[in-house]
């Protein structure tokens, strides 16, 4: 009875909110799991269950394919791009450099923008007419001489989805230098006096010593940046619009059930983004426990 009175109170608390979550979030994904598995294939139809045939079914239309392979690369130009220059960033402050309040408020300035507001910006730099009236960078490039370094930027084939993640890390890479910078400044300083001791130079006490020790917040920066990554939508829909060459699963999504009206196969792009997601997420969520269980021990 005592027991029941200390955890009572406590759960009284936290039910509103445990019920809102099984309802808005677990139940929502039940039942978008369950339309994926049915044939309501119009808003108006009653669905019957197919099991797995959407989700085969999906990897035989080019535009998924297409949606899949674009979501890859800017995947993997965000988040190294990102990684990368917050890396170089954070060590950079690391060094105390003159100007380090100032620089690290330059840095997050862009984090606190919307990635709509980011996308019309870039929209603009990311201009792809030609140099003679070109805009933004192409126009940068043109007055200085560089002729050869003006492109189509998201309108081209080749380079429209790294193009795309150019605003991306503009964005992020300052709060992934925040990451960075925190696991620098939490090395102690004797670890870093005693390899100097030894003979480390200081490049090798970096590199011996202290990037060893950030292997927790990179994986942890790999988890924010690749599962935003996986869901990128409103960037996009800024600088590109609905255009093929950088179509991504959430903008395929999107046209399924609000513009084509196909409920079942808007839930079964869904539901991958989400297994997309769960894939990225789980294993960390896992590595954390683990962690956290053998430091308490």
């Amino acid at each position: 009875m005592r027991r029941a009175r200390t955890w009572l109170p406590g759960l009284l608390l936290v039910s509103p909110s445990i019920i809102l979550i099984g309802v808005f979030v677990y139940g929502m994904i039940g039942w978008n799991f369950q339309l994926a598995l049915s044939d309501k294939h119009k808003p108006i139809q009653d669905g019957a269950f197919v099991g797995l045939a959407n989700f085969i079914d999906l990897w035989s239309e080019p535009r998924w394919t297409n949606a899949v392979g674009n979501a890859i690369v800017f995947t993997v130009v965000f988040v190294g791009g990102a990684l990368v220059l917050g890396w170089l960033l954070g060590l950079l402050l690391d060094k105390g450099i003159k100007g380090e309040a100032a620089l690290r408020t330059i840095y997050l300035a862009p984090m606190a923008v919307s990635f709509i507001a980011t996308g019309l910006v870039w929209r603009w730099l990311m201009n792809p007419a030609p140099a003679e009236r070109a805009t933004g960078l192409n126009a940068l490039f043109a007055n200085l001489g560089l002729d050869s370094l003006v492109n189509d930027w998201w309108t081209s084939p080749d380079f429209g989805m790294a193009a795309m993640g150019l605003p991306a890390i503009w964005q992020l890479s300052g709060y992934i230098m925040a990451l960075f910078l925190a696991g620098f400044r939490g090395v102690p300083e004797d670890l870093r006096e005693a390899a100097r001791v030894d003979g480390c130079s200081e490049w090798q006490v970096y590199w011996k010593v202290v990037i060893p020790q950030l292997r927790p917040v990179l994986l942890s920066a790999v988890i924010i940046l690749g599962h935003m990554s996986l869901k990128v939508f409103d960037l996009i829909i800024a600088v590109a619009g609905k255009q093929i060459i950088t179509d991504v699963p959430a903008i395929f999504m999107f046209d399924m059930v609000f513009e084509v009206r196909d409920p079942a196969k808007g839930a079964t792009i869904a539901s991958y983004m989400l297994l997309a997601v769960a894939a990225v997420v789980i294993p960390y969520l896992i590595w954390t426990i683990r962690k956290e269980r053998s430091e308490g021990r």
